[in-house]
């Protein structure tokens, strides 16, 4: 008999990891933050907002962890090979990475200006790729594998017609970058995947859970599609990741994991 089966839940263990998160003061950064200093991890948290980072960075400190700030956002390759390597420096290794920086900009494909569609895509697929090929380099390096965990949307699979060209095309990049990663490092013992979330709560989504008539009726509409007819929370979030973080997933790789409550599924 393996161990596996003596202590099955043995393999969701991250504790003494050590984990790069990007976008740490966003809605996803926060909630990747939380679950895995709560699990034992050591965590560095890269984010532009340094007020922001400096709260995200204290509440993981009150779960236990170990915390190292940096105050950068991945918008060079200068600035991911720093972050790597100021991990590295702390921590001694990298294990995790979570990218879970990136932006929206919302407009008609008619009045979006072409800055602003390139922008989006820089921030969702240039530097996930960037993010990527540093990690890589320092996982290759130790030897043992690693976790890479992107973050894509529902809107990476499925259009929508206010407005997001730009961001739809930016997940879906996201997502074959998934792919092709997860095909090309597969004997290498690094897993890629990325996490797909529709609506959760968070302080760009709030409005949508308020008893307000715009709210309600936002909602209503758009839990139709939703078999599980409910809005996102960010705990939703957090078994996913730890799957993908974990040994748990060790032969999972190149998916992605739709945290979606079935709305992709109809």
């Amino acid at each position: 008999m393996t161990d596996t089966w003596k202590n099955p839940l043995s393999m969701f263990e991250v504790a003494g990891k050590t984990a790069l998160i990007t976008g740490a003061s966003g809605a996803f950064g926060m909630v990747a933050a939380r679950t895995l200093a709560g699990a034992g991890c050591k965590i560095a948290l890269a984010a532009g907002n340094a007020d922001a980072l400096k709260a995200i960075a204290e509440e993981c400190r009150e779960l236990g962890a170990d915390v190292l700030e940096l105050n950068s956002r991945p918008n060079t390759e200068e600035a991911c090979k720093a972050m790597v390597d100021e991990t590295v420096k702390a921590f001694g290794r990298l294990d995790i990475l979570v990218v879970a920086s990136g932006m929206n900009k919302v407009a008609k494909i008619d009045e979006m200006p072409v800055e602003t569609f390139t922008g989006v895509m820089d921030a969702n697929v240039t530097q996930s790729w960037m993010l990527a090929r540093a990690a890589t380099v320092q996982m290759k390096a130790q030897g043992d594998g690693g976790k890479i965990v992107l973050v894509s949307s529902a809107r990476g699979l499925l259009g929508h017609p206010a407005g997001y060209t730009a961001y739809c095309a930016s997940k879906a990049a996201v997502d074959g970058i998934t792919k092709a990663l997860g095909c090309e490092l597969g004997p290498t013992g690094i897993t890629v995947n990325a996490i797909a979330p529709t609506v959760f709560r968070s302080p760009l989504t709030a409005w949508m859970f308020e008893d307000t008539d715009e709210a309600k009726t936002v909602r209503n509409g758009f839990l139709t599609r939703v078999p599980k007819g409910r809005l996102g929370e960010p705990e939703d979030l957090a078994g996913p990741l730890l799957f993908l973080a974990s040994k748990a997933s060790d032969f999972y790789t190149g998916h992605i994991l739709y945290a979606d409550g079935g709305y992709t599924a109809g």
